[in-house]
């Protein structure tokens, strides 16, 4: 049995990206900015350690939350991950690993930073509620 789960939170690093595949489907890229906290050996404190994640999200679901989401934005993030491999455009061969997101939940509101977001239960005041987003 294998298990492909991934929970994260942390900031986008960059505004959404929305594209279209050839068929139509909505492609939402985000990259999401998560904090390692590790114990420097030199001076004993304690800092923190960035790290990078890219994320993508599909569909209509992709397509509206785009819409509440900009750099900065502190967000919820629970997907799989998922191996892309392609070739440059020099001939490279090129690979990553991304998340592919199943769930995201807004974490920030829009006076505190970042586009789009929840702080407590229900909806911000320029959000919908969920029924409202077309899943």
């Amino acid at each position: 049995m294998s298990i492909n789960r991934v929970v994260i939170s942390g900031n986008l690093t960059r505004d959404p990206e929305l594209r279209s595949t050839a068929g139509g489907t909505a492609v939402l890229n985000l990259g999401v900015a998560v904090n390692d906290r590790r114990k420097n050996a030199q001076t004993g404190e304690w800092e923190d350690y960035p790290n990078f994640i890219d994320c993508v999200m599909f569909g209509t679901r992709a397509e509206a939350i785009s819409r509440y989401l900009a750099k900065g934005a502190k967000v919820a993030i629970e997907g799989k991950l998922r191996y892309r491999s392609w070739e440059s455009q020099q001939g490279e061969k090129r690979s990553k690993v991304e998340v592919a997101v199943d769930e995201i939940e807004f974490m920030s509101s829009r006076d505190s930073g970042g586009a789009g977001g929840q702080s407590g239960p229900g909806p911000g005041p320029d959000l919908p509620d969920d029924n409202e987003i077309p899943f």
